[in-house]
């Protein structure tokens, strides 16, 4: 029989295996890339904030992108660095969950933010000349609070389930918390909280993607013309919605890897934390620099403001 584990309960991560001596290389890779994803997604925040030309529903919308990278950089990275530096993989009860909390609310408050990016997108390109009307100030201020809110709440509720689980174990497989690491420690199976997280996971996700579906369709639509020489598509629309949506399917084929992965038992422990590290990890380095690329108008002001500050 397992016997509870008494209070305060002190969780080991498994981790990386780093080989003797290449922690601090490990360090500084980390530390690279975390300083590599403020960088990036600071530049693209500062400029939208200073370039008052900017100041428009798509680009502060990117702004609550922007949080949303930097959140789940800040809650995995430093922890890496940590592990990597000092080999301490111990961590309180309570820092578990409030990482655990704050990666999973990182992944549904990136979907829930692209949902309302989609529905703007729609709105500007099937209703250009209401879209002032449609989409006010307050109402820009009402759906980004509401990406969070909703992403919070849910997500706080799935670890509300935790506070009478009973635990066994105290050795997280993992490199991080997580609801599932955690929940794999009960004394008891839990199906409450099994139920309540694959209901969650599959609403938030099917939600989206038919939000966003939706609206591409309806944008697509938009953009296709008939005339006497047949149908022809007008790429304007596309382009403008091409930045949106290509984070999108980058963000769904991070998660998709990281599913894969879990789904081979041949894979390496390793291989399988490298991949979910990189589904948190990578998709906010990578974010700022689709935005910055493939978006003219940020593109442009980040090159003016660059340019600027250079000849000062």
């Amino acid at each position: 029989m397992l016997t509870p584990l008494k209070n305060p309960v002190v969780f080991e991560l498994v981790g990386f295996y780093v080989p003797p001596g290449s922690g601090p290389l490990f360090f500084c890779m980390a530390l690279i890339a975390y300083l590599l994803t403020l960088l990036a997604n600071g530049v693209v925040a500062g400029v939208i904030l200073i370039d008052k030309s900017l100041h428009r529903p798509m680009f502060i919308m990117i702004c609550h992108l922007v949080v949303c990278n930097v959140l789940g950089a800040t809650t995995m990275l430093p922890c890496l660095m940590v592990h990597f530096l000092t080999g301490q993989r111990k961590v309180s009860h309570a820092i578990a969950i409030i990482q655990a909390l704050c990666l999973h609310t990182y992944g549904a408050a990136m979907q829930t933010i692209l949902a309302v990016m989609a529905y703007d997108r729609y709105v500007a390109v099937c209703n250009p000349l209401r879209y002032a009307t449609i989409m006010t100030s307050t109402r820009l201020h009402i759906c980004c609070s509401l990406a969070w809110i909703v992403s919070l709440l849910v997500i706080s509720v799935l670890f509300f389930f935790h506070i009478n689980i009973q635990l066994c174990g105290k050795i997280i497989q993992d490199v991080y918390s997580s609801n599932r690491g955690i929940l794999g420690l009960a004394c008891i199976p839990t199906p409450i909280n099994n139920i309540y997280g694959l209901t969650l996971t599959w609403t938030l996700s099917t939600s989206v993607f038919l939000i966003i579906a939706f609206s591409y369709m309806r944008i697509l639509r938009a953009g296709i013309k008939r005339d006497k020489r047949g149908f022809t598509v007008n790429t304007k629309p596309l382009r403008t919605c091409a930045t949106h949506l290509v984070v999108y399917l980058f963000y769904r084929i991070a998660a998709l890897i990281i599913i894969v992965s879990l789904r081979f038992p041949s894979l390496s422990p390793n291989v399988k934390k490298f991949c979910s590290i990189l589904f948190i990890v990578v998709p906010p380095a990578i974010n700022p620099v689709i935005y910055g690329l493939i978006s003219k108008e940020l593109r442009a002001s980040i090159i003016k403001q660059l340019s600027t500050r250079g000849h000062k």
